[in-house]
């Protein structure tokens, strides 16, 4: 991490007390624009329960199992995340014996292998945060799945699917057919740039060209709602502020590197040009980690073809 991302907001504190029902028997708990803190989704069923995020560290969680067990009133509870990141899965330890937890193969071979250096980075990122990482024990996973699993709840399934690397390597998409809800993770944001974890060497799974692809295919499928990672619940026309915000990075970045400009200079032009278009946007840290892994990710710099579209 660098000192650019240092966090500066109010403490990272999951308010269970503005819940929105956003349709019958799901709620979210917003974040309420507060950074390092997710949007939290809680999905009823006839017999279950499914949070979907804990919240960052035990406490955030102990608010969010709280809620959602007085919500349950009594029905079975699970939990998932969409990625391994402290603030949507290290809390996960709370839930033990309380709810199943369950994410895709991927997500949980990153929380083995990267957990503990997130932890530590997270860590540094200032004393609000460390405060609320303080007692965090990583906690495996009690049912993994491949790439997509169908959780009955009782008169109502809910949809887990892996993504495939894109913001990580094990991100993965929740949705509620019936009630038209998308829950994204860090996929999507609402009112920023998306964010790249591109920390060479130490972890260089975000793929700007697959991301791409993701919110291709997320888009078409245009739900009713869609819950992003953080920032405010919106429609499906935040899919495609994503995917044509992603699209002009690319291109921007590659057009640059075509002519042979530096990463400098590509990074110094790309960064204003994203500015102008969006200067109400916060997070521009993450534009030129964005450049950084789009560099990376330059057909010249990719000889075995695997980056997609």
């Amino acid at each position: 991490m660098t000192e650019s991302l240092e966090h500066t907001g109010p403490d990272p504190i999951v308010d269970v007390t503005g819940a929105r029902e956003v349709a019958d028997d799901l709620v979210v708990i917003p974040n309420h624009g507060v950074q390092l803190v997710p949007n939290v989704g809680v999905i009823g069923g006839a017999h279950s329960v499914l949070v979907v995020e804990t919240g960052m560290g035990p406490r955030n969680a102990e608010a969010v199992l709280k809620f959602a067990d007085e919500y349950a009133k009594g029905r079975r509870l699970y939990l998932t995340t969409t990625h391994f990141h402290p603030e949507h899965a290290f809390g996960a330890q709370t839930f033990a014996g309380e709810a199943t937890y369950l994410v895709n193969g991927a997500q949980a071979e990153d929380l083995a292998a990267k957990g503990d250096g997130y932890l530590h980075m997270f860590r540094g990122l200032g004393a609000s945060v460390a405060r609320q990482l303080e007692g965090v024990e990583l906690r495996a996973p009690d049912v993994v799945y491949g790439e997509a699993h169908d959780l009955d709840l009782g008169g109502r399934v809910v949809r887990l699917r892996a993504t495939g690397r894109a913001h990580s390597r094990g991100d993965q998409v929740v949705t509620v057919p019936d009630a038209g809800v998308m829950f994204t993770g860090d996929l999507a944001e609402t009112g920023q740039f998306a964010i790249f974890p591109w920390f060479p060497p130490h972890d260089t799974d975000v793929s700007g060209t697959r991301w791409i692809a993701v919110m291709r295919r997320l888009a078409a499928e245009a739900p009713r709602v869609v819950v992003p990672g953080h920032g405010d619940i919106g429609g499906p026309g935040l899919l495609a502020d994503v995917r044509d915000y992603l699209e002009l990075l690319r291109d921007e970045t590659w057009a640059r590197r075509d002519s042979a400009a530096s990463e400098e200079t590509i990074v110094e032009e790309v960064r204003a040009l994203m500015i102008e278009r969006h200067p109400e946007w916060a997070g521009r840290e993450w534009i030129e980690r964005g450049v950084g892994c789009l560099c990376a990710e330059h057909p010249d710099h990719d000889p075995d073809g695997s980056h997609a579209e």
